[in-house]
Protein backbone atom coordinates (compact mmCIF):
# COMPACT_ATOMS: atom_id res chain seq x y z
CA UNK A 1 0.00 0.00 0.00
CA UNK A 2 1.23 3.54 -0.86
CA UNK A 3 3.20 5.52 1.62
CA UNK A 4 0.76 8.60 1.12
CA UNK A 5 -2.24 5.89 1.86
CA UNK A 6 -1.24 4.90 5.09
CA UNK A 7 -0.04 8.82 6.10
CA UNK A 8 -3.02 9.85 5.50
CA UNK A 9 -5.01 7.00 7.50
CA UNK A 10 -2.52 7.87 10.36
CA UNK A 11 -3.39 11.27 10.07
CA UNK A 12 -7.04 10.90 9.98
CA UNK A 13 -6.60 8.28 13.72
CA UNK A 14 -4.77 11.60 14.81
CA UNK A 15 -7.74 14.08 14.49
CA UNK A 16 -10.14 11.24 15.72
CA UNK A 17 -12.03 12.97 18.31
CA UNK A 18 -13.91 9.07 19.70
CA UNK A 19 -9.83 7.81 19.29
CA UNK A 20 -9.44 7.70 23.38
CA UNK A 21 -12.55 5.50 23.55
CA UNK A 22 -10.72 2.39 21.93
CA UNK A 23 -8.94 1.75 25.67
CA UNK A 24 -12.40 1.06 27.07
CA UNK A 25 -12.39 -1.90 25.39
CA UNK A 26 -10.32 -5.07 25.97
CA UNK A 27 -9.00 -5.91 22.27
CA UNK A 28 -5.58 -8.21 21.66
CA UNK A 29 -3.45 -6.05 20.09
CA UNK A 30 -2.61 -8.59 17.41
CA UNK A 31 -6.10 -8.35 16.11
CA UNK A 32 -8.19 -5.93 14.14
CA UNK A 33 -11.47 -6.67 14.65
CA UNK A 34 -14.33 -5.95 11.93
CA UNK A 35 -17.08 -7.91 13.57
CA UNK A 36 -18.48 -5.40 16.03
CA UNK A 37 -21.85 -6.01 13.62
CA UNK A 38 -21.72 -9.60 15.08
CA UNK A 39 -20.70 -9.63 18.88
CA UNK A 40 -18.76 -6.25 19.92
CA UNK A 41 -15.99 -6.94 22.36
CA UNK A 42 -15.74 -6.56 25.99
CA UNK A 43 -16.16 -3.21 27.53
CA UNK A 44 -13.80 -2.80 30.73
CA UNK A 45 -16.55 -0.89 32.39
CA UNK A 46 -18.26 -4.08 31.60
CA UNK A 47 -15.72 -6.32 32.86
CA UNK A 48 -15.93 -4.34 36.37
CA UNK A 49 -19.61 -4.08 36.75
CA UNK A 50 -19.88 -8.28 36.54
CA UNK A 51 -17.46 -8.49 38.73
CA UNK A 52 -19.43 -6.05 41.10
CA UNK A 53 -22.56 -7.76 40.49
CA UNK A 54 -21.13 -11.18 41.30
CA UNK A 55 -18.87 -10.15 44.04
CA UNK A 56 -21.02 -7.48 45.92
CA UNK A 57 -24.63 -7.15 44.37
CA UNK A 58 -25.60 -11.30 44.16
CA UNK A 59 -22.51 -12.23 46.76
CA UNK A 60 -23.00 -10.24 49.74
CA UNK A 61 -26.61 -8.97 49.02
CA UNK A 62 -27.90 -12.11 47.61
CA UNK A 63 -31.69 -12.34 47.22
CA UNK A 64 -32.13 -8.70 48.40
CA UNK A 65 -30.13 -7.41 45.90
CA UNK A 66 -33.94 -7.06 43.75
CA UNK A 67 -34.26 -4.20 46.33
CA UNK A 68 -31.05 -2.93 47.00
CA UNK A 69 -29.00 -3.26 43.79
CA UNK A 70 -31.95 -1.95 41.70
CA UNK A 71 -32.33 -5.47 39.81
CA UNK A 72 -35.85 -5.39 39.52
CA UNK A 73 -35.96 -2.06 37.49
CA UNK A 74 -32.92 -2.53 35.64
CA UNK A 75 -35.18 -3.75 32.60
CA UNK A 76 -36.62 -0.59 32.13
CA UNK A 77 -34.25 1.72 32.94
CA UNK A 78 -31.79 -0.34 30.23
CA UNK A 79 -34.66 -0.13 28.57
CA UNK A 80 -34.81 3.50 28.78
CA UNK A 81 -30.58 3.99 27.84
CA UNK A 82 -31.22 2.25 24.64
CA UNK A 83 -33.88 4.32 23.99
CA UNK A 84 -31.69 7.17 23.77
CA UNK A 85 -29.95 5.03 20.81
CA UNK A 86 -32.82 4.75 19.38
CA UNK A 87 -34.84 7.75 18.91
CA UNK A 88 -37.28 7.16 21.81
CA UNK A 89 -39.07 8.55 24.46
CA UNK A 90 -38.52 7.17 27.77
CA UNK A 91 -41.25 4.49 29.24
CA UNK A 92 -41.30 2.70 25.31
CA UNK A 93 -38.37 0.57 25.26
CA UNK A 94 -37.61 -2.17 27.89
CA UNK A 95 -34.97 -5.02 27.84
CA UNK A 96 -35.92 -8.73 27.80
CA UNK A 97 -35.57 -12.29 26.07
CA UNK A 98 -33.95 -13.04 23.08
CA UNK A 99 -34.79 -10.64 19.93
CA UNK A 100 -36.23 -14.10 18.14
CA UNK A 101 -39.02 -14.00 21.46
CA UNK A 102 -39.60 -10.24 21.32
CA UNK A 103 -40.55 -10.54 17.60
CA UNK A 104 -43.05 -13.30 18.29
CA UNK A 105 -44.57 -11.39 21.30
CA UNK A 106 -44.66 -7.36 19.34
CA UNK A 107 -46.12 -9.18 16.31
CA UNK A 108 -48.55 -11.01 18.02
CA UNK A 109 -49.75 -7.89 19.95
CA UNK A 110 -49.48 -6.05 16.76
CA UNK A 111 -51.63 -8.37 14.33
CA UNK A 112 -53.93 -8.59 17.82
CA UNK A 113 -54.52 -4.79 17.33
CA UNK A 114 -55.76 -5.71 13.31
CA UNK A 115 -57.84 -7.89 14.18
CA UNK A 116 -60.15 -7.31 10.89
CA UNK A 117 -56.64 -8.17 8.58
CA UNK A 118 -55.19 -11.34 8.03
CA UNK A 119 -51.86 -10.17 6.00
CA UNK A 120 -48.42 -9.80 7.44
CA UNK A 121 -45.89 -7.89 4.97
CA UNK A 122 -42.07 -8.61 4.90
CA UNK A 123 -39.03 -9.37 2.67
CA UNK A 124 -37.30 -11.90 1.32
CA UNK A 125 -33.93 -12.84 2.18
CA UNK A 126 -34.69 -10.93 6.01
CA UNK A 127 -32.79 -12.63 8.91
CA UNK A 128 -33.56 -16.16 8.73
CA UNK A 129 -35.07 -16.19 12.24
CA UNK A 130 -37.70 -13.23 11.76
CA UNK A 131 -38.94 -15.34 8.51
CA UNK A 132 -39.12 -18.38 11.06
CA UNK A 133 -40.73 -16.73 13.54
CA UNK A 134 -43.66 -15.07 11.22
CA UNK A 135 -43.65 -19.20 10.07
CA UNK A 136 -44.27 -20.16 13.52
CA UNK A 137 -46.52 -17.59 14.40
CA UNK A 138 -49.04 -17.64 11.47
CA UNK A 139 -49.40 -21.72 12.07
CA UNK A 140 -49.78 -20.28 15.93
CA UNK A 141 -52.73 -17.89 14.70
CA UNK A 142 -53.95 -20.40 12.24
CA UNK A 143 -55.90 -19.90 8.46
CA UNK A 144 -56.75 -16.16 9.35
CA UNK A 145 -52.92 -15.33 9.50
CA UNK A 146 -50.89 -15.15 5.92
CA UNK A 147 -47.38 -14.29 5.58
CA UNK A 148 -46.94 -12.35 2.19
CA UNK A 149 -42.72 -12.16 1.46
CA UNK A 150 -42.19 -9.70 -1.24
CA UNK A 151 -38.84 -9.07 -3.20
CA UNK A 152 -37.60 -5.79 -1.62
CA UNK A 153 -38.51 -3.51 -4.75
CA UNK A 154 -42.14 -4.54 -3.82
CA UNK A 155 -42.42 -4.05 -0.08
CA UNK A 156 -44.03 -0.99 -0.40
CA UNK A 157 -46.68 -1.72 -2.57
CA UNK A 158 -47.66 -4.68 -1.12
CA UNK A 159 -48.32 -2.47 1.78
CA UNK A 160 -52.19 -2.41 1.27
CA UNK A 161 -55.42 -2.50 3.29
CA UNK A 162 -55.69 -6.06 3.87
CA UNK A 163 -51.73 -5.44 5.84
CA UNK A 164 -51.90 -6.20 9.33
CA UNK A 165 -48.42 -5.60 10.19
CA UNK A 166 -45.32 -5.05 8.55
CA UNK A 167 -42.33 -7.07 9.54
CA UNK A 168 -38.85 -5.30 8.34
CA UNK A 169 -35.24 -5.31 9.43
CA UNK A 170 -34.13 -1.59 9.12
CA UNK A 171 -30.34 -2.55 8.20
CA UNK A 172 -30.14 -5.71 6.09
CA UNK A 173 -28.32 -8.54 8.00
CA UNK A 174 -25.94 -9.12 5.05
CA UNK A 175 -25.97 -6.35 2.49
CA UNK A 176 -26.48 -3.80 5.30
CA UNK A 177 -29.36 -1.77 2.93
CA UNK A 178 -31.37 0.69 4.39
CA UNK A 179 -34.74 0.58 4.18
CA UNK A 180 -36.76 3.97 4.58
CA UNK A 181 -38.38 4.16 7.92
CA UNK A 182 -40.43 7.18 7.63
CA UNK A 183 -41.51 6.37 4.07
CA UNK A 184 -42.68 2.87 5.57
CA UNK A 185 -43.98 3.86 8.44
CA UNK A 186 -46.18 6.61 6.50
CA UNK A 187 -47.21 4.29 4.02
CA UNK A 188 -48.49 1.66 6.43
CA UNK A 189 -50.09 4.78 8.88
CA UNK A 190 -52.16 5.84 4.83
CA UNK A 191 -53.52 2.36 4.68
CA UNK A 192 -53.74 1.79 8.76
CA UNK A 193 -51.28 -0.90 8.88
CA UNK A 194 -48.87 -1.32 11.66
CA UNK A 195 -45.15 -1.40 11.44
CA UNK A 196 -42.88 -3.59 13.28
CA UNK A 197 -38.68 -3.04 13.06
CA UNK A 198 -35.90 -5.22 13.64
CA UNK A 199 -33.02 -2.78 14.87
CA UNK A 200 -30.35 -6.08 15.42
CA UNK A 201 -28.00 -3.89 13.09
CA UNK A 202 -29.48 -0.56 13.71
CA UNK A 203 -29.05 0.40 17.56
CA UNK A 204 -25.64 2.16 17.83
CA UNK A 205 -24.75 1.30 14.54
CA UNK A 206 -27.13 3.79 12.20
CA UNK A 207 -29.18 7.52 13.30
CA UNK A 208 -32.50 5.41 14.42
CA UNK A 209 -35.62 7.74 15.17
CA UNK A 210 -38.78 5.43 15.98
CA UNK A 211 -40.47 8.15 17.50
CA UNK A 212 -39.64 11.57 14.97
CA UNK A 213 -40.80 8.46 12.15
CA UNK A 214 -43.89 7.19 13.96
CA UNK A 215 -43.09 3.98 14.69
CA UNK A 216 -45.37 1.14 16.13
CA UNK A 217 -43.28 -1.71 17.39
CA UNK A 218 -39.50 -2.31 17.13
CA UNK A 219 -36.95 -5.22 18.45
CA UNK A 220 -33.01 -5.94 18.66
CA UNK A 221 -30.61 -7.78 20.45
CA UNK A 222 -28.22 -6.40 22.78
CA UNK A 223 -24.98 -8.09 21.76
CA UNK A 224 -23.97 -6.94 18.26
CA UNK A 225 -23.30 -2.44 18.20
CA UNK A 226 -24.94 -2.40 21.72
CA UNK A 227 -21.24 -4.57 23.11
CA UNK A 228 -23.75 -6.12 25.32
CA UNK A 229 -22.11 -9.69 25.34
CA UNK A 230 -22.76 -13.19 23.96
CA UNK A 231 -26.13 -14.10 24.32
CA UNK A 232 -27.04 -10.21 25.92
CA UNK A 233 -30.72 -9.75 26.32
CA UNK A 234 -32.63 -7.75 23.88
CA UNK A 235 -35.21 -5.11 23.89
CA UNK A 236 -38.46 -3.85 22.63
CA UNK A 237 -40.32 -0.72 21.41
CA UNK A 238 -43.52 -0.05 22.00
CA UNK A 239 -45.17 3.21 20.75
CA UNK A 240 -47.00 4.46 23.67
CA UNK A 241 -50.11 5.44 22.07
CA UNK A 242 -50.45 1.39 21.21
CA UNK A 243 -49.93 0.95 25.37
CA UNK A 244 -53.25 0.89 26.54
CA UNK A 245 -54.86 -2.22 23.93
CA UNK A 246 -51.81 -4.18 23.59
CA UNK A 247 -51.71 -7.60 24.63
CA UNK A 248 -48.61 -9.94 24.06
CA UNK A 249 -48.93 -13.86 24.15
CA UNK A 250 -46.44 -14.53 26.70
CA UNK A 251 -48.19 -13.68 29.83
CA UNK A 252 -45.42 -13.87 32.02
CA UNK A 253 -45.17 -12.82 35.72
CA UNK A 254 -42.77 -9.73 34.97
CA UNK A 255 -45.67 -8.78 32.72
CA UNK A 256 -47.90 -8.63 35.39
CA UNK A 257 -49.47 -5.61 37.02
CA UNK A 258 -49.22 -7.04 40.91
CA UNK A 259 -46.46 -9.83 40.29
CA UNK A 260 -46.10 -10.56 44.11
CA UNK A 261 -49.57 -10.45 44.86
CA UNK A 262 -49.11 -13.64 42.99
CA UNK A 263 -53.29 -13.75 41.61
CA UNK A 264 -54.12 -16.63 39.86
CA UNK A 265 -55.77 -14.09 37.20
CA UNK A 266 -53.54 -12.09 34.59
CA UNK A 267 -53.97 -8.19 34.62
CA UNK A 268 -51.12 -7.03 32.68
CA UNK A 269 -49.68 -4.33 33.77
CA UNK A 270 -49.33 -0.44 32.69
CA UNK A 271 -47.26 0.53 30.01
CA UNK A 272 -44.43 -0.83 28.71
CA UNK A 273 -43.88 -3.35 31.13
CA UNK A 274 -46.68 -5.72 29.62
CA UNK A 275 -44.29 -6.42 27.13
CA UNK A 276 -41.87 -8.16 29.52
CA UNK A 277 -42.73 -11.98 30.29
CA UNK A 278 -39.83 -14.14 32.89
CA UNK A 279 -37.69 -12.56 35.29
CA UNK A 280 -34.69 -9.91 34.11
CA UNK A 281 -31.45 -12.00 33.80
CA UNK A 282 -29.70 -9.89 36.04
CA UNK A 283 -26.30 -11.02 34.76
CA UNK A 284 -26.36 -9.96 31.01
CA UNK A 285 -28.20 -7.41 31.77
CA UNK A 286 -25.75 -5.66 34.05
CA UNK A 287 -23.02 -6.30 31.31
CA UNK A 288 -25.24 -4.81 28.73
CA UNK A 289 -26.17 -1.92 31.14
CA UNK A 290 -22.35 -1.12 31.33
CA UNK A 291 -21.28 -0.99 27.77
CA UNK A 292 -24.70 1.00 27.03
CA UNK A 293 -23.65 3.47 29.27
CA UNK A 294 -20.49 3.77 27.79
CA UNK A 295 -21.86 4.41 24.36
CA UNK A 296 -24.24 6.87 25.87
CA UNK A 297 -20.74 9.03 26.94
CA UNK A 298 -20.15 10.08 23.19
CA UNK A 299 -21.63 12.36 20.85
CA UNK A 300 -23.98 10.32 18.68
CA UNK A 301 -23.42 12.30 15.30
CA UNK A 302 -19.62 12.11 15.72
CA UNK A 303 -20.52 8.19 16.03
CA UNK A 304 -22.37 7.65 13.41
CA UNK A 305 -20.33 9.77 11.03
CA UNK A 306 -16.96 7.93 12.20
CA UNK A 307 -18.88 4.64 10.85
CA UNK A 308 -19.42 6.18 7.80
CA UNK A 309 -16.46 7.20 6.67
CA UNK A 310 -14.59 4.39 8.06
CA UNK A 311 -17.28 1.80 5.81
CA UNK A 312 -16.45 4.47 2.66
CA UNK A 313 -12.51 4.24 3.30
CA UNK A 314 -12.27 0.66 3.62
CA UNK A 315 -14.31 0.57 0.39
CA UNK A 316 -12.05 2.74 -1.54
CA UNK A 317 -8.73 0.69 -0.31
CA UNK A 318 -10.73 -2.43 -1.52
CA UNK A 319 -11.06 -0.89 -5.38
CA UNK A 320 -8.18 0.70 -5.50
CA UNK A 321 -6.17 -2.73 -4.35
CA UNK A 322 -8.29 -5.77 -4.79
CA UNK A 323 -9.57 -4.65 -8.02
CA UNK A 324 -9.63 -8.19 -10.27
CA UNK A 325 -8.94 -10.47 -7.64
CA UNK A 326 -12.52 -11.84 -7.18
CA UNK A 327 -14.51 -9.75 -4.69
CA UNK A 328 -17.69 -8.59 -5.46
CA UNK A 329 -19.76 -5.84 -3.50
CA UNK A 330 -22.80 -7.20 -2.05
CA UNK A 331 -23.70 -3.81 -0.39
CA UNK A 332 -25.09 -0.78 -1.59
CA UNK A 333 -22.05 1.69 -2.98
CA UNK A 334 -23.33 5.11 -1.33
CA UNK A 335 -23.06 4.48 2.88
CA UNK A 336 -26.12 6.92 3.15
CA UNK A 337 -28.13 3.75 2.26
CA UNK A 338 -25.97 1.19 4.26
CA UNK A 339 -25.26 0.15 8.05
CA UNK A 340 -22.67 0.00 9.47
CA UNK A 341 -21.05 -3.01 7.76
CA UNK A 342 -20.43 -4.41 4.03
CA UNK A 343 -20.83 -7.34 2.54
CA UNK A 344 -18.72 -8.43 -0.01
CA UNK A 345 -19.24 -12.20 -2.59
CA UNK A 346 -16.07 -14.31 -3.24
CA UNK A 347 -16.38 -17.95 -4.77
CA UNK A 348 -14.56 -18.90 -1.52
CA UNK A 349 -15.84 -16.75 0.79
CA UNK A 350 -15.97 -18.88 3.59
CA UNK A 351 -12.15 -20.13 3.27
CA UNK A 352 -11.16 -16.52 2.60
CA UNK A 353 -12.34 -15.78 5.39
CA UNK A 354 -11.40 -18.26 7.79
CA UNK A 355 -7.77 -17.40 6.31
CA UNK A 356 -8.49 -13.69 7.34
CA UNK A 357 -9.14 -14.45 10.86
CA UNK A 358 -5.99 -16.73 10.92
CA UNK A 359 -3.71 -14.04 9.90
CA UNK A 360 -5.76 -11.69 12.59
CA UNK A 361 -8.49 -9.98 10.70
CA UNK A 362 -11.81 -11.11 12.33
CA UNK A 363 -15.07 -10.59 10.23
CA UNK A 364 -17.35 -13.27 9.28
CA UNK A 365 -19.63 -15.58 6.50
CA UNK A 366 -22.75 -15.44 5.51
CA UNK A 367 -23.80 -18.39 3.08
CA UNK A 368 -23.74 -18.64 0.32
CA UNK A 369 -20.64 -16.85 -0.56
CA UNK A 370 -20.72 -13.31 1.15
CA UNK A 371 -18.08 -12.09 3.45
CA UNK A 372 -18.96 -9.35 6.33
CA UNK A 373 -16.81 -6.64 7.91
CA UNK A 374 -18.26 -4.54 10.66
CA UNK A 375 -17.21 -0.60 11.41
CA UNK A 376 -17.59 -0.14 15.21
CA UNK A 377 -16.09 3.67 15.74
CA UNK A 378 -15.21 3.54 19.51
CA UNK A 379 -12.76 1.35 18.66
CA UNK A 380 -11.44 1.06 15.28
CA UNK A 381 -8.76 3.03 14.06
CA UNK A 382 -8.52 3.95 10.68
CA UNK A 383 -5.20 2.50 10.59
CA UNK A 384 -6.61 -0.85 10.72
CA UNK A 385 -8.17 -0.56 7.60
CA UNK A 386 -4.96 -0.41 5.69
CA UNK A 387 -3.87 -3.78 8.09
CA UNK A 388 -7.19 -5.19 6.73
CA UNK A 389 -6.70 -4.88 3.14
CA UNK A 390 -3.35 -5.37 2.59
CA UNK A 391 -4.09 -8.91 4.34
CA UNK A 392 -6.86 -9.50 2.13
CA UNK A 393 -5.01 -8.51 -1.14
CA UNK A 394 -2.01 -10.75 -0.08
CA UNK A 395 -4.44 -13.89 0.45
CA UNK A 396 -6.46 -13.32 -2.90
CA UNK A 397 -3.61 -12.70 -4.65
CA UNK A 398 -1.85 -15.89 -3.30
CA UNK A 399 -4.37 -17.66 -3.04
CA UNK A 400 -3.66 -19.24 0.23
CA UNK A 401 -7.36 -19.69 1.00
CA UNK A 402 -7.38 -22.84 -1.17
CA UNK A 403 -5.11 -24.73 1.98
CA UNK A 404 -7.83 -27.30 3.20
CA UNK A 405 -7.53 -26.02 6.68
CA UNK A 406 -9.40 -23.13 5.58
CA UNK A 407 -12.18 -25.54 4.03
CA UNK A 408 -13.47 -26.91 6.77
CA UNK A 409 -16.47 -25.75 7.98
CA UNK A 410 -17.07 -24.53 11.69
CA UNK A 411 -20.32 -24.95 13.18
CA UNK A 412 -20.50 -20.52 13.12
CA UNK A 413 -19.91 -19.10 10.95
Amino acid sequence: MADGDIRHLQALDDADPLAAMRERFLLPSDIVYMNGNSLGPLCRDTQTRISRVIDTEWGQELIRGWNTAGWYDMAVRIGDKIGRLIGAEPGQTVVSDSTSVNLFKVVAAAVALRPERSKIVTEAGNFPTDLYVLDGLSRYVGQDCKVDICRRNDVFNAIDEQTAVVVLTHVHYMSGAIFPMAEINLRAREVGALVVWDLSHSAAAVATELDATGADFAVGCGYKHLNGGPGAPAFTYAAARHHPDMRQPLSGWFGHAKPFVFSDEFAPADGIRRMLCGTTPVLGASALEASVDVLLEVDAEEMYAKAKKLSRTFQELIEQYCDGLGLRLLSPRDTQWRGAHISYAHEQGYAVMQNLIAKGVIGDFRAPNGMRFGFSPLFMRYTDLHTAVQTIREILDSRSYLDPAYQQKHAVT
